[in-house]
């Protein structure tokens, strides 16, 4: 009887110091446990059909070319370098092109890729609008654009003209510009494709793309992004499958754009609250969830498309356009979880 009372004593005293000893944990050699990240399942994907679908994506001068892999080229059908400008004084003709150093650099690497390549024109709306409005200066702007093309051996080029507007005549005027740069760039078998709004805001930045400029362009890049808030379930998602959706509803169904002209645009970048952007490769580098749409950096929330959102535009540009379009190329990372190559994937398409 007295040992069984002594080692219930002892057992009381054992249990009452163990609990003491709550706050003060012992060291341990378990490594601490991590919620693991639970990979997506993409949407079904459907087998590649070797065809017209394009995968564009834009290079811009500001960017060394050094920052992009080689092997992103075999992901992408079409490159186009941004940017040449019209000179300021509106009367058609073109600047030097930015850094040509790159440029040239640039293009040399795509075509040992058999990337199609091609040059944007990008610059002031009023300039635009004012090279449109006359004839002599659109003559003289596509004569430049055709002898750039085919000095530096290009595929075609593209119009960056942000935007024309149905607020006065540009948008009658943009018309008459792809007139005529179709039928030089044409003769000569270029290409000529433009960046377009997105169309999902009502008013005359969206009626200033009309349908009639649709039969002189081979592609059209819809530049489905920076339009923070509209989806308000997701508010920093600057490009949305909501936005997409409307944006493709605006030109496939509203203005009978065809769809082996229509070109999904997918930014390949995040932006904050404040508006400042965020390329994927930071994003990714920062160790976040790159399935997701929200990641935190440097404490500052970016919205942004993630993996798996990349799968289902990829999946959808395959059902209802004929290609995707990335702003921009040196954004995207050179990994595995690559934007590009998840695209491609979705695809089906082969790229080794």
């Amino acid at each position: 009887m007295k040992i069984k009372n002594l080692l219930l004593a002892l057992s009381f005293a054992a249990t009452i110091a163990s609990c003491g000893k709550k706050s003060d944990p012992q060291p341990t050699t378990q490594p601490p446990i991590v919620d693991p990240i639970i990979t997506p399942t993409p949407p079904t994907r459907t087998p590649w059909v070797a065809g017209t679908f394009k995968i564009v994506a834009y290079m811009p001068s500001y960017k060394d070319p050094a920052t992009v892999d080689d092997s992103k080229y075999k992901m992408i059908t079409h490159l186009l370098y941004a940017f040449i400008n019209p000179n300021a004084s509106g009367d058609g003709s073109l600047n030097t092109v930015l850094q040509p150093a790159r440029f040239t650099a640039v293009i040399a690497k795509a075509k040992a890729f058999s990337v199609k390549t091609g040059i944007s024109v990008s610059g002031d709306k009023n300039i635009f609008a004012t090279i449109a409005a006359s004839p002599a200066a659109r003559t003289k702007f596509t004569a430049q654009v055709l002898a750039f093309v085919k000095t530096n051996n290009l595929d075609g080029a593209d119009i960056d003209w942000e935007y024309p507007t149905a607020a006065d005549a540009s948008a009658d005027n943009f018309v008459l510009l792809m007139q005529e740069l179709s039928t030089a760039l044409h003769a000569e078998g270029k290409f000529l494709s433009a960046a377009v709004t997105p169309g999902v805001y009502a008013g005359n930045i969206k009626n200033g793309i009309k349908p009639e400029a649709f039969q002189y362009i081979d592609f059209l890049n819809l530049m489905q992004y920076d339009g923070p808030n509209y989806d308000t379930t997701e508010p920093l998602n600057h490009a949305s499958m909501k936005l997409t959706q409307k944006s493709l509803d605006v030109f496939l169904v509203e203005k009978g754009l065809p769809k082996e002209k229509c070109i999904l645009g997918i930014p390949l970048y995040g932006e904050n609250a404040a508006g400042g952007s965020i390329a994927y490769r930071d994003i990714e580098s920062s160790g976040a969830n790159v399935y997701l749409n929200l990641a935190k950096v440097n404490g500052t929330d970016y919205g942004y498309n993630g993996i798996q959102l990349i799968w289902q535009k990829a999946q959808l540009a395959k059902e209802k356009c004929n290609g995707i379009m990335f702003w921009e190329f040196s954004f995207d990372s050179n990994s595995s979880k690559s934007l590009i190559k998840a695209a491609n994937d979705q695809l089906g398409r082969p790229y080794n």
